[in-house]
């Protein structure tokens, strides 16, 4: 467990965590859609599509889920894993990596900047394994908000690509 500032506890995440992770991203789809963004995640709730509550349960078993609580109650997710989704067409790298699969918050957690202290334990995380990179990928639509937030966090942008129409962005932090 590790004891960050501003009241935030992040600890490692399992199975058990899936209705919290499930409900963190339907509070997500929610407020994109409130704001008019429907093609990032779509329009329809991750809890109630079957394929995506697997993809949750995968990532909770098979990578290294870390939860963001603040006052016990969990309020964000960063799952980190050794490579990118293998249904996502990114091309590998020729060095261990970590990588960031998914960073979600909960959108009643929202200005207490939770994905960059979970970011920054990411950076600990693959130091502490030996490892010297690490990278993400993001929608790259909607103007390139997320991409400019990631790249705030001190990754640089390496290759954009297309899964489907869905357009996204590869980024990279060297870290040792």
């Amino acid at each position: 467990m590790t004891d960050t500032s501003r009241d935030v506890l992040i600890r490692e995440g399992g199975p058990a965590d899936a209705p919290a992770v499930l409900a963190m991203l339907d509070s997500a789809v929610a407020w994109m859609n409130d704001r008019g963004n429907t093609e990032q995640w779509g329009t329809t709730p991750f809890s109630t599509q079957p394929a995506r509550v697997a993809q949750v349960d995968r990532y909770l078993t098979e990578n290294l889920p870390f939860i963001a609580e603040v006052d016990q109650t969990p309020a964000a997710v960063m799952v980190l894993g050794s490579g990118p989704d293998p249904h996502v067409p990114i091309a590998p790298v020729d060095e261990p990596e970590r990588y960031v699969r998914l960073l979600v918050s909960d959108r009643r957690f929202a200005g207490r900047n939770l994905g960059s202290t979970l970011l920054a334990h990411a950076v600990q995380e693959t130091r502490r394994a030996g490892v010297r990179l690490l990278r993400v990928d993001c929608w790259a639509g909607g103007g390139g908000e997320l991409v400019a937030f990631y790249e705030r966090q001190g990754f640089t942008r390496t290759e954009p690509f297309l899964f489907g129409s869905w357009p996204g962005q590869v980024l990279a932090q060297r870290v040792g």
